[in-house]
């Protein structure tokens, strides 16, 4: 019998979200290491449902990604089928669920019933465990990975008449506050008045509403910024290939944001905050720059801006950077060693 493995996801393909990039990307790399994979999504099915359907599948093992939004469910599943449980830490639940007096418990009990807890990068994994050092020796880093589907067009003229010479900005993003999405407004409107060049496409969904509508009121007077909307996985390839310089303002990640690997892996250069998750892919000033704050995202922003010479050196590392240490066979060994770990007889996986 092949090794059956149910994974849990808070939100699954087709939508245009980090966890569901993730989770289809690993469930494609592990069907071709012979793994019979099937993947439930909490957002396309009730509770009662996904139980009912776990507990026929009868998995081996059960991985959930997001300890908070899918974890509770998962354990209880892995309890009643007697199968050892996973659990990805994918970033607001390492960052904020952890810490948060109404969500911690839950998270806690969690990761206290987990068999392994895979994090992206060890940053992740010492913050969880100086806040519960009962985890430190079921924690495992398994590094995320660039797996860009066959690309679509994105008719980026068609979306967005721009004049020739234009320097594009893009922010790919789902608009949430931890994402910080109006942050590149302020210092990229002052850049606009001496290099009238600059655009700024915002390309992503409305995850939050009232971070929706405040940075819509926000572009509504702007000429130089545009939001599009969500744009499908598909055409993510052609859209940042047509970026100048590709950003990330975010607050927290869970390690390296799938699309600032999705950027590097195309030769664009980055520009990204200063936080654990974006220098764990980004040497300031070797593969992408990085800010701490206005100031030092409005210098940064002009240099990309005026140099195309230092936009392409960055691209260059950042591309050759995600090639050596970023592959898919790379990430899917990671979690393939940690199924053999809680599951010594499955000996027949590569």
């Amino acid at each position: 019998m092949p090794f059956r493995l149910a994974l849990l996801t808070p939100f699954g393909p087709p939508a245009v979200r980090g966890n569901a990039v993730t989770v289809s990307r690993i469930a494609q790399g592990l069907g071709e290491r012979g793994v019979e994979v099937c993947l439930w999504d909490l957002s396309a099915a009730s509770a009662p449902t996904i139980e009912s359907e776990v507990e026929a599948y009868r998995p081996a093992l059960i991985h959930a990604f997001h300890a908070y939004r899918v974890g509770p469910l998962a354990l209880g599943l892995a309890q009643r089928v007697e199968a050892p449980l996973v659990v990805t830490l994918t970033g607001t639940d390492a960052n904020h669920d952890l810490f948060d007096p109404e969500r911690a418990a839950s998270v806690r009990r969690v990761l206290g019933g987990a068999g392994r807890i895979t994090v992206f990068h060890q940053s992740v994994g010492e913050r969880v465990g100086e806040a519960v050092p009962d985890v430190v020796g079921r924690l495992v880093v398994v590094a995320q990975s660039v797996r860009l589907p066959a690309a679509d067009l994105f008719d980026l003229q068609k979306r967005w008449p721009r004049p020739p010479g234009t320097i594009l900005f893009v922010f790919p993003v789902g608009l949430r506050a931890v994402k910080n999405p109006a942050f590149a407004l302020a210092p990229l409107g002052r850049l606009v008045r001496t290099i009238p060049e600059i655009r700024l496409l915002y390309a992503g969904p409305v995850l939050e509403p009232s971070v929706g509508r405040a940075l819509e009121e926000a572009l509504s007077a702007l000429r130089w910024a545009r939001h599009v909307g969500e744009v499908p996985h598909s055409q993510m390839a052609s859209l940042l290939s047509q970026a100048d310089v590709v950003l990330n303002c975010s607050i927290s990640e869970g390690g390296m944001a799938n699309s600032v690997l999705e950027a590097l892996s195309l030769g664009r250069a980055v520009l990204a905050s200063d936080i654990d998750g974006n220098r764990s892919i980004i040497t300031d000033g070797a593969t992408g720059f990085l800010f701490r704050d206005e100031a030092e995202f409005e210098r940064r922003a002009a240099l990309l801006a005026r140099d195309p010479a230092l936009r392409e050196r960055l691209g260059r590392a950042g591309c050759a950077l995600v090639a050596e240490r970023f592959s898919p066979p790379r990430e899917i060994d990671g979690y393939c060693d940690v199924y053999r770990e809680l599951i010594p007889s499955w000996s027949s996986a590569p």
